[in-house]
């Protein structure tokens, strides 16, 4: 049965979907079987893995809607699979909050297939929405990919406020795996501060090493792959390389 990770941060523009992408891509390396799950409207992973959410007939919306079964949006890929999402996932929220168990939602639907994986990759939109509580319900652990710079010492913060409620409502057993620093300038006393404040304020093990930032990260998702197969030298893709390792131990 799959470990499902739920990797999230309401603050937006953190390499949530970069670090989805390229652990997942990491993993299957290893020989992992690993599923991805595009929970974002902006469907950035689904555009980052060559895939047009536009010409989709159907996806994580349509699961959400009652439409689909998972297993009918399931796109099997060369190395990790992917569950796709839409523009379409915005009406997702509204249709849920009238729904009696709705932050069960995709739990429920996970059951189905969750035998078939080892590992569960779930991409969070920068919100703290119903969607976001959808992916903490059914998740086992979360990480936290986050920018070493001022106000993501406050997004952390306001997260884990929501993993407590979770917690207390839907999911007791919820874990925080740790944060990932992404976008990392080791040249600046800012980054190496907010990396310390993250572990001393909010008691969560940063796992090492932080991703540094790079513009190869940033044109891979235009190519369709992830660094990991545009730019494997790059110091971003080896530092996710070893982060998937000590991840993969930890799981």
């Amino acid at each position: 049965m799959a470990t499902v990770v739920a990797v999230a941060n309401q603050k937006g523009g953190v390499a949530k979907t970069t670090t989805v992408h390229t652990l997942a891509e990491a993993f299957s390396e290893r020989g992992r079987a690993v599923l991805m799950i595009d929970l974002d409207p902006q469907a950035c992973l689904t555009y980052a893995t060559d895939s047009e959410p536009e010409s989709l007939g159907v996806t994580i919306h349509d699961v959400f809607l009652g439409r689909a079964g998972i297993t009918e949006v399931l796109l099997k890929k060369d190395g990790p699979d992917l569950i796709p999402s839409s523009i379409d996932l915005t009406g997702s929220e509204i249709h849920l909050l009238t729904k009696t168990g709705r932050e069960f939602v995709l739990k429920r639907a996970l059951g189905e297939i969750k035998d078939d994986y080892d590992i569960v990759l779930i991409d969070c939109g920068p919100s703290l929405g119903i969607l976001t509580i959808n992916a903490l319900t059914a998740a086992d652990t979360v990480l936290i990919p986050f920018q070493a710079e001022t106000m993501s010492d406050r997004g952390v913060g306001q997260l884990l406020e929501t993993i407590e409620d979770v917690r207390h409502y839907t999911n007791k057993d919820l874990t925080v795996l740790g944060g990932i620093a992404t976008m990392y300038d080791s040249r600046t006393n800012l980054g190496k501060r907010v990396l310390a404040e993250v572990r001393e304020v909010h008691g969560i093990n940063v796992i090492k090493p932080p991703v540094p930032r790079s513009v190869r990260v940033a044109e891979a998702p235009g190519a369709g792959v992830s660094v990991l197969r545009y730019a494997r030298r790059s110091r971003s893709a080896q530092a996710y390389l070893e982060l998937a390792e000590t991840i993969e131990g930890m799981l």
